[in-house]
């Protein structure tokens, strides 16, 4: 008997609906700015507390992390767990299919908060 993988589809449209309870912290999109947390823009690809102008955690900063789909998924799960000390005050996303749906959302930004073509 194999095992089974899972897959689950990505949906942007459904991320954005996800992202309401980011954007509380975190803006993303043309002109976005950070607000209580960094902006999101160009996520896929960027390098741990790089936005310009954030104060970030010493355990964010020090992190190394680059994030890409795997990163992300892991930390928005379980930020405290990815990332002791950070301050980010986030439980995480539970549902898998919320998690590859707002990776499907934040991803589509270009770092000018363009949408990918």
């Amino acid at each position: 008997m194999g095992f089974v993988n899972v897959a689950f589809s990505q949906d942007v449209t459904a991320g954005a609906t996800v992202f309401k309870q980011c954007g509380i912290c975190h803006a993303i999109g043309p002109g976005a700015t950070n607000k209580i947390g960094p902006e999101l823009n160009g996520l896929d690809g960027r390098h741990s507390a790089s936005a310009a102008n954030f104060n970030y955690s010493d355990a964010i900063k020090n992190s190394g992390i680059v994030w890409g789909e795997q990163t992300f998924k892991k930390f928005i799960a379980d930020p405290q767990a990815m990332i002791p000390g950070t301050r980010m005050p986030f439980a995480g996303l539970k549902e898998p299919q919320q998690i590859n749906d707002i990776w499907a959302y934040l991803a589509q930004y270009n770092t000018d908060g363009s949408v990918k073509k």
